[in-house]
């Protein structure tokens, strides 16, 4: 049966008193555990607040690891001295071998300091959109929306994605700053369509539906030069015309809040082909085909 005298100790002296720091180090760890779920279960049973359970979540997950390693620390400070050779190679295999986890500390460092984003805010990051809900220190999780359904709208998947990709992706914030964007809404018509009065209709409905947001978008384009160099001309709804082979295009673009992207274009769409469907002088282009017949 082996015991701590005859437990081999490479060269390395680790004496009864070794031993007994790693026993007290483990005793920490599992307090320090039980320390956070027995806080967390109060917390759960004093509130149902959902705010103030993640505010809780979260500070706990900063804190206990800050307490175990000071705690740590101070069980193993005076041993530091008799192993510093054999730390200093363990340190840097773990740096070699853990160079993915430090990084994700180190972008978990970033978003904390830096704050690209926060919990809360609708993001795209490379080619995953959603909106933060959670950030711990090696990844953050995202509400996935898009993708699978149509106008950025929920799709119901949770999304992990490590906080190194804050260095090598590049992020899009739809909130941070202004937090409106440009949506658009375009139609075909006829080339004998009146489409004068068409640009009328689409410009009437943009504006009763996108006309509201311009004073708050000229605030906040106020406050987002004070840190970016943003500049827009024209913030209230405007329509372009183009000419394409098989009728008339009309864009209509439009500053809208990026969660109402699709209610917005369904109020739009329906005021329109209302409005439409009184106008004989206004008709719909769509593709189709023409078939000629020769006698004998």
């Amino acid at each position: 049966m082996l015991t701590a005298a005859t437990l081999p100790d490479f060269g390395l002296n680790l004496d009864a008193d070794f031993h007994s720091k790693v026993i007290l180090s483990v005793i920490v760890l599992v307090g320090v555990w039980l320390a956070r779920v027995l806080i967390l279960r109060m917390v759960w049973r004093s509130t149902t607040n959902h705010k103030v359970r993640y505010r809780w979540k979260r500070a706990l997950s900063y804190a206990a690891p800050a307490c175990l390693f000071l705690f740590v620390a101070l069980v193993w400070i005076n041993a530091f001295r008799h192993v510093s050779t054999y730390l200093g190679l363990l340190s840097a295999g773990i740096a070699i071998a853990l160079k993915d986890l430090l990084e994700n500390m180190a972008g978990w460092l970033f978003i904390v300091i830096r704050k690209p984003f926060a919990v809360g805010d609708r993001v795209q990051i490379g080619d995953d959109r959603g909106d933060i809900i959670d950030i711990r220190l090696f990844q953050f999780t995202i509400l996935e929306i898009g993708n699978r359904i149509d106008a950025e709208q929920s799709t119901g998947r949770i999304i992990h994605i490590p906080n190194g990709r804050v260095f090598t992706m590049p992020q899009a914030n739809y909130d941070q700053g202004f937090r409106y964007i440009w949506n658009e809404v375009s139609l075909r018509l006829t080339f004998d369509s009146n489409w004068q009065r068409a640009r009328e209709i689409l410009l009437e409905v943009l504006n009763r539906y996108g006309g509201d947001v311009v004073l708050d978008a000229e605030q906040g384009l106020n406050e987002a030069s004070k840190m970016y160099y943003v500049h827009y001309q024209h913030l209230t709804p405007i329509v372009y015309i183009a000419l394409m082979e098989d009728g008339i295009t009309l864009t209509g673009r439009y500053l809208c809040e990026p969660r109402r992207i699709r209610s917005t274009e369904s109020a739009i769409w329906e005021d329109l082909l209302t409005t439409f469907a009184t106008h004989n002088d206004i008709r719909w282009a769509y593709p189709t085909r023409r078939l000629v017949g020769y006698g004998d």
